[in-house]
């Protein structure tokens, strides 16, 4: 048996700054690669956390979420349904070919074109919950990469706080290609191109201007996608206090 390790690309986003001089609570919201029941226990963190939004579409999850033994509510909400062959006939052939074949800047603002009622699902659920919640993928880099930034920057997290944080993955790539290659859902012959495993400032960048060129910025980007006005306060208040 190998010996039990943290879940990569696990960290707390907790103490980052907000453009008015303020800085966000710790233990509210965690982002993660994909967990393991063998994992430890971090230390130092509300572990397991109470709610996990599990970002992965159903053919990577398996039957059970890792940690849907330790009594977390697990939620799974799919940000690529629309590049699966059976996904949502509302999205548009010529996004989702963009988000295919386009490299991660394509795929990050496909994201927000396709999965605008998921993204604001997300939002609802941080909002609403008392507890810490995880948001996780299977690398914790691109979908949570995208819903973090919008948590965040709807919190009023500085832009270049998120920025940061986006690229702080890349200090955890080695132990995250090393959980998915000894992950038995993921199908070896489906694996993304490696030029997937960057971590380009550019794409995050990209998605960052849609939200700054918005009216209202993210949180009138988040009305506009559906989110009621309770969510935007909501995420104010946990993420910030």
């Amino acid at each position: 048996m190998s010996e039990a390790t943290t879940t990569p690309n696990l960290r707390d986003l907790g103490g980052l700054p907000t453009e008015d001089g303020a800085t966000t609570v710790h233990g509210v919201l965690l982002r993660s690669a994909m967990p393991s029941i063998d994992d430890r226990d971090p230390g130092g963190l509300p572990w397991p956390p109470s709610l996990v939004l599990d970002l992965r579409s159903s053919a990577e999850s398996g039957p059970e979420h890792p940690l849907a033994p330790t009594g977390a509510t697990v939620r799974q909400i799919s940000l690529l349904e629309a590049l699966r062959p059976d996904g949502p006939q509302s999205a548009s052939p010529q996004v989702v070919a963009r988000m295919a074949t386009g490299g991660l800047e394509a795929l990050y603002l496909g994201m927000l074109e396709v999965a605008r009622a998921e993204l604001v699902q997300v939002a609802t659920l941080v909002a609403d919950h008392d507890g810490a919640t995880l948001l996780h993928c299977a690398a914790g880099k691109d979908r949570t990469g995208v819903a973090v930034a919008m948590l965040l920057r709807t919190a009023g997290v500085s832009r270049d706080a998120v920025v940061k944080d986006y690229l702080a993955t890349g200090a955890a790539m080695d132990a995250v290609l090393q959980r998915l290659r000894i992950a038995p859902q993921i199908d070896p012959s489906r694996r993304a191109p490696s030029s997937y495993l960057a971590i380009p400032q550019d794409a995050i960048d990209a998605v960052l201007d849609v939200w700054d060129a918005h009216p209202g910025g993210t949180a009138g980007w988040l009305y506009d996608a559906g989110a009621a006005a309770r969510v935007v306060d909501g995420l104010r208040a946990r993420l910030v206090g």
